[in-house]
């Protein structure tokens, strides 16, 4: 493994991890160059593609001038700077079982950055004041456990966080058809739900659950859960602190359903405010996670004796952490786009040190301050989501 790269991601994670660590902008753009520099030298399928266009680190300046790949080259090209007998992990892409997927290798160095990462940004965005390691918890995972998608980053992500929050109350309660499809255990969901305490209710009855609880999944996975919740008229109402983390898409797996719609009925069947709902954008191309900043959003209208009535219609603006950095860019200017106006979505992410940094998604997004609101997959765009990830 080159020393260089090693000793990067070793600075970087000690960085992330210390929680009195900002990475402002000048030192996140001599950051950026630094580590530009090494994948250049280390990654010959990048440095092909920088050369091609002109933009070497003798003449790249700025961060926002590093070429940015599109992640459907990673389909075709192996952008690692990771040996053949090193790489100890690759997580593929979602998408159908006819398309093929995009590989991002990963080495233990990358894999340990890559956690460091991900829990650091989750815990600041859905677990600030939650009080989590020092609680009775319950944790389900609406998608097949590790063995069984070793592949999927995603899985790899709830995984970490998992160990994290200490797993022994906790359970994966997805499966993989023989399609390949992932679908949902009802019985191990209700048994990690507290079924005990379920029953087959009067339309408006509510049953309680004794410990607050986690549930994550993708937004196709949450429509199933609800169909099977209003077919066996069954609600919980979930205690105070439980959060619902959401994310993917629908494609083909489930019928599609508008967001607010989608979160409304998770409140309804499960009890939970809306402002603790969050919403996760990643993809198996990179190494951080963004999150919606509903939580700093004023989602409850207040009734009468401050009861809390349906979510006001806000948008959700999503965020990635100080050592990534989000761009919208015109796909007809190769310019970023002025605050309001759309485009795709380019991610700069410092802890994608072993790969590519700088990746162009398909993903349309209109620029929303330092964040940007999600409009979905370009029109001409493969239809992918962590909802139709196979093993």
């Amino acid at each position: 493994m080159n020393k260089e790269l090693s000793d990067f991601a070793s600075r970087l994670r000690e960085m992330i991890g210390d929680p009195q660590s900002a990475i402002r902008n000048p030192q996140f753009s001599t950051l950026a160059l630094q580590l530009f520099a090494l994948q250049f030298q280390n990654n010959p399928a990048y440095q092909k593609i920088c050369r091609t266009r002109k933009a070497t680190p003798k003449v790249v300046e700025h961060w926002t001038q590093i070429p940015a790949v599109p992640t459907s080259t990673f389909k075709e090209l192996e952008f690692s700077c990771i040996p053949t007998a090193e790489r100890a992990a690759v997580f593929h892409s979602s998408g159908t079982t006819e398309q093929k997927p995009s590989r991002h290798f990963h080495c233990p160095a990358s894999l340990e950055l890559y956690e460091t990462s991900l829990w650091q940004w989750f815990e600041r965005c859905l677990v600030p004041e939650f009080g989590i390691r020092n609680s009775e918890f319950r944790i389900s995972i609406l998608t097949p456990p590790p063995e069984q998608a070793p592949h999927s980053s995603l899985i790899y992500m709830f995984e970490a966080v998992r160990q994290k929050l200490g797993g022994a109350k906790t359970a994966f309660v997805g499966k993989i058809g023989t399609d390949g499809a992932w679908s949902l255990d009802f019985d191990a969901l209700l048994v990690t739900l507290n079924s005990s305490l379920v029953t087959r209710l009067p339309a408006g009855a509510l049953a309680k659950v004794g410990h607050s609880s986690l549930l994550f999944g993708t937004a196709f996975s949450f429509v199933h859960l609800l169909d099977f919740l209003v077919e066996n008229n069954l609600r919980f109402n979930l205690p105070a602190g439980s959060r619902v983390m959401e994310t993917g898409g629908y494609k083909n797996r489930s019928r599609s359903m508008p967001k607010a719609e989608l979160h409304a009925l998770i409140t309804e069947r499960l009890g939970v405010l809306p402002e603790t709902i969050v919403c996760e954008y990643g993809m198996s191309e990179l190494s951080s996670q963004a999150y919606d900043s509903v939580a700093s959003d004023k989602w409850r209208v207040t009734g009468k004796n401050g009861a809390s009535r349906h979510p006001s219609p806000v948008t959700r603006h999503f965020q990635f952490p100080p050592w990534a950095r989000a761009q919208i860019i015109s796909p007809e200017t190769g310019r970023e786009v002025s605050e309001g106006e759309t485009g795709l979505i380019h991610v700069f992410d410092l802890a994608n040190v072993f790969s590519v940094m700088a990746i162009q998604t398909e993903d349309l997004a209109i620029r929303r301050g330092d964040g940007f609101e999600l409009i979905g997959r370009a029109q001409l765009a493969e239809p992918r989501g962590c909802s139709l990830m196979t093993a």
